[in-house]
């Protein structure tokens, strides 16, 4: 079954947390392939790593500066995530960490469903490369 992307009125009609549960699982499939590829690991290794790029903290802290890269529309669906309610704030991660890194996740899974992949590619290129200055 080939694959069809939706116009951006059909995107549209998704709501954010909808949104953010697809994007989820396409930022993280990303995540996963930039570790595996960066080296080859332990998968205990490979998962810690991993939970650090994945994490609500993470994900805040790059919100700012993705932000700053989109046009109006993508902005527009990066504001409707983050002001989705009906978010259940992890243990570990405070509510305004949270609803930023849902609404990053809305514009993965936004992206991904309108067939923006060399956008989702550039995005994620930027988020990364914050993870490595955060670490040297």
């Amino acid at each position: 079954m080939g694959k069809e992307y939706l116009s951006v009125r059909e995107a549209n009609n998704y709501s954010p947390l909808s949104l953010a549960f697809l994007g989820d699982s396409v930022y993280d499939t990303l995540v996963r392939e930039y570790l595996l590829r960066k080296a080859n690991m332990p998968v205990a290794k490979l998962h810690s790593a991993k939970i650090k790029l994945v994490c609500a903290e993470f994900q805040s802290a790059v919100y700012d500066v993705v932000a700053d890269m989109l046009d109006e529309h993508e902005l527009a669906v990066l504001k409707r995530g983050r002001n989705a309610t009906g978010n259940t704030v992890p243990k570990h991660a405070e509510a305004a960490q949270y609803r930023r890194a849902t609404a990053i996740e809305s514009l993965f899974g936004y992206l991904f469903l309108t067939g923006k992949n060399e956008r989702i590619t550039q995005i994620f290129d930027v988020i990364i490369s914050q993870e490595t200055e955060n670490d040297g």
